[in-house]
């Protein structure tokens, strides 16, 4: 008897193995969706929706994240005809090449200044750092920082005039007024300004502040 069972159950899987086997076919032979097909055509739909969001997102304005990056504007560069610039009598007039070559120094000068206004701040950094952590320190090694501090300071201090008066060089050069004193209006000279590009005073109104 255990025999026939077993020989019932065998007949048994291979009946609905068959009948499976036959289903599935006539799917596939029918055009029916098996469960491999309705994974690809899932996913093929899912694919086909993010392409439309896509080109919406776009059009639409949505805000994108974008790395953005800190930069330092250029002093302005441009030069007028060398006629514009004055020139005291007996000088020869300005050139276009001299114009350029001067003006070309001065933006040399500004990116230097900066760089080294740059280096001093953390420089002066450190030094307060340093100040606060030396609180057993004797008197005459905090004297020492204090002046150190003080004299980086001033010299910063001077490093940034020199910035402005270079800077404002440049604008004087960009607007037509580079060459003309600031207090009289007079030539400044063009043999002081190639010597001195940042000259804003002629010789007699700079002595005449001075004086003061």
């Amino acid at each position: 008897m255990a025999e026939s069972g077993k020989a019932a159950g065998g007949r048994a899987r291979s009946t609905t193995t068959a009948r499976s086997t036959k289903t599935a076919g006539s799917a596939a032979a029918s055009g029916g969706p098996t469960r491999s097909t309705r994974s690809t055509t899932a996913r093929a739909a899912t694919s086909a929706a993010k392409a439309k969001a896509a080109p919406v997102a776009a059009t639409t304005g949505a805000p994108v994240r974008t790395a953005t990056a800190t930069a330092v504007a250029p002093p302005p560069g441009g030069i007028h005809e060398a006629a514009t610039y004055p020139v005291r009598p007996g000088e020869d007039p300005w050139t276009e090449d001299e114009l350029r070559e001067l003006r070309d120094g001065l933006i040399d000068e500004v990116a230097r200044l900066n760089s080294e206004i740059q280096y001093a701040e953390h420089e002066i950094a450190d030094m307060l750092r340093d100040s606060g952590d030396g609180a057993g320190d004797d008197q005459a090694d905090a004297g020492t920082k204090n002046f150190e501090r003080e004299h980086e300071m001033a010299l910063t201090n001077q490093t940034r005039g020199m910035l402005s008066q270079s800077e404002r060089a440049l604008r004087r050069l960009a607007d037509g007024t580079y060459g003309a004193c600031e207090s009289c209006a007079s030539p400044i000279g063009k043999a002081r300004l190639q010597v001195f590009p940042r000259a804003t005073l002629c010789v007699t109104c700079k002595e005449r502040e001075e004086r003061r």
